[in-house]
């Protein structure tokens, strides 16, 4: 309980700052991420338990990563990240589960994540803020990426690459589960050299 509470002042502490740079209002946030003031209020409390989907819309809103509003200061030059060390941010009915692993630090971060799907469990993401751009690499199984409504197989071994400023979605295929990589690379932030 004791890591929940601390993960949660974290996060609030992480949106209230990045909220401040960007110069939002609590209204104004909750406007552009279509989240309720009142959840807005509640999380820089570190109160509430809002789900991944409200924190991919809040991050995308405030032009910064997921793990950004995640993730305690940095300590020391390497970061190393075992797979079981994080708690997954998504999961599936059928046993399915997205962990976020890192996001590279820099002008353009990349966020690096672990994904399982099992057959016919499928995750839809809305679109991402303009310049964004998404690879899936599948370690071993067989996957749907569905982009803005076209369906393509990626199978062990492939990888795609997609703008991800459009509806996209992840459906394990086949018989069994699908294993890969994800990475998410925003583009520079606020201030940053082009």
């Amino acid at each position: 309980m004791a890591e929940t509470e601390a993960a949660l002042r974290t996060l609030a502490r992480n949106v209230r700052a990045a909220r401040t740079r960007a110069g939002l209002s609590l209204d104004e946030l909750g406007r552009r991420a279509q989240v309720s003031k009142g959840a807005l209020v509640a999380l820089e409390k570190a109160q509430g338990n809002p789900n991944f989907a409200t924190l991919v819309r809040l991050a995308d809103t405030l032009g910064v990563s997921v793990s950004a509003l995640l993730e305690g200061r940095a300590e020391g030059r390497v970061r190393i990240v075992a797979a079981g060390d994080l708690t997954p941010l998504w999961t599936g009915a059928r046993g399915s589960e997205a962990r976020l692993m890192l996001t590279t630090s820099g002008p353009a971060p990349a966020e690096v994540w672990r994904w399982t799907l099992e057959p016919g469990e499928e995750y839809p993401s809305h679109p991402h803020q303009a310049g964004v751009v998404e690879t899936v690499s599948v370690t071993s199984g067989r996957m749907t990426l569905i982009v803005d409504g076209t369906e393509h197989s990626v199978e062990a071994g492939q990888t795609a690459a997609f703008d991800g400023d459009v509806p996209h979605t992840y459906r394990g295929a086949g018989t069994g589960t699908c294993h890969l990589i994800m990475t998410v690379h925003l583009p520079p932030g606020p201030g940053s050299p082009a």
